[in-house]
């Protein structure tokens, strides 16, 4: 098999993903496609434009802003990897806002920890599960309690169930136990076995799409193929390759680990109180389901991460802002003039950005 490295080097990652060809869905037809239950959202992509140049100005600015606490974070998340496995490493990124970080990670274990590591990028999704034949194919040369699961944040901790419950039923399918832990740079939800932080903070890939993602799109799922020995599928936007800022965006963040290696003490990581903020999420996601007739949760996306995503691919029906002069919002801002979004101020959010998915009316 023909390592699939997007534009990523084959030292940085391998993704377990078979690029396809698929038609675009228009962003209005694909929500009501997801709401009426007729098609899942990993079946279909909209069309992905490049960012013009007013918002790459936005993502330079954020890149600017956070890259010393992305950093922090990232050394603290690899300290913690080391310490957890022992016996032995083998990063498993979540396609897609998870393997720029995973990237990073390789390079800081090998660079400061001494640590060659194999990275795999790997699919999951909401109500489908992990790809059980991506996983198999790791578990071909790596231990089961070696492997360590990778993504940017958690939003209301819906990943991090989807990991428990799939592996779960991968280990009565296959007999084989790995542990359902999550690492993650920040956890909004409580739900991450390990986490750097659990601020609302701008990490600057979740601004950017492919471009920083190894020209790679989300992940697609392909039904008829779900018991044939394929991994789920992407496309890869290597027509964009002039306009890719993935290897940009990992030199920058090493550049700023070897910056603050020599200069650190040991970052203190925060101690967070996983109950607290599993509560708070809940009760906070709750009270605004109520206030804005929010029919599901899915239709409620907490943190500049999750409000991020949708703005960018789906059919945003409010942005919800703690404070409407945040630069780590600023973007999202952007999105949603631009897009004629109506923004709302809810100063008592524990998040510094919510949105709210519009319902379409059966």
């Amino acid at each position: 098999m023909i390592p699939f490295t997007g534009s990523y080097g084959i030292d940085d990652v391998q993704f377990l993903l078979e690029p396809i060809g698929i038609d675009d869905t228009p962003i209005h037809l694909k929500e009501s496609l997801i709401q009426s239950g007729q098609k899942h959202y990993s079946e279909m992509l909209s069309h992905e434009a490049l960012p013009t140049e007013a918002y790459l100005k936005l993502f330079h600015q954020g890149m600017a802003l956070n890259k010393q606490r992305v950093a922090e974070h990232l050394l603290i998340l690899a300290e913690k990897i080391v310490s957890t496995r022992s016996e032995g490493i083998t990063l498993v990124s979540l396609a897609r806002a998870g393997t720029p970080i995973g990237v990073l990670l390789k390079h800081i274990l090998q660079r400061y920890f001494g640590k060659s590591v194999p990275h795999y990028s790997i699919s999951i999704l909401r109500d489908i599960g992990i790809d059980q034949q991506a996983l198999r194919y790791i578990l071909q040369n790596n231990a089961p309690e070696s492997l360590v699961f990778i993504d940017g944040w958690t939003g209301k901790g819906i990943i991090a169930e989807q990991l428990r419950v799939s592996l779960n039923d991968f280990a009565q399918r296959d007999g084989i136990e790995i542990k359902p832990e999550l690492y993650v740079l920040t956890d909004l939800a409580g739900a991450a076995a390990v986490a750097a932080s659990d601020e609302d903070y701008l990490i600057p890939s979740c601004l950017l799409n492919s471009t920083v993602s190894g020209l790679v799109s989300r992940t697609v799922y392909r039904p008829h193929m779900a018991e044939l020995p394929h991994f789920h599928a992407c496309v890869f936007y290597e027509h964009f390759r002039a306009h890719d800022l993935s290897k940009y965006f990992i030199d920058t963040l090493l550049e700023e680990v070897d910056y603050l290696w020599p200069r650190r003490p040991r970052f203190i990581e925060s101690q967070l109180n996983y109950e607290n903020l599993r509560n708070l999420s809940k009760q906070f996601l709750l009270g605004l389901a109520e206030q804005y007739a929010v029919s599901h949760v899915n239709y409620i996306k907490p943190g500049i991460g999750e409000a991020s995503r949708v703005l960018l691919r789906r059919e945003a029906r409010l942005l919800l802002l703690q404070d409407p002069n945040a630069a780590a919002t600023q973007h999202l801002r952007w999105l949603a003039e631009s897009k004629g979004i109506p923004i709302a101020v809810v100063s008592e959010s524990p998040y510094q950005a919510v949105a709210l998915i519009k319902e379409i009316s059966k």
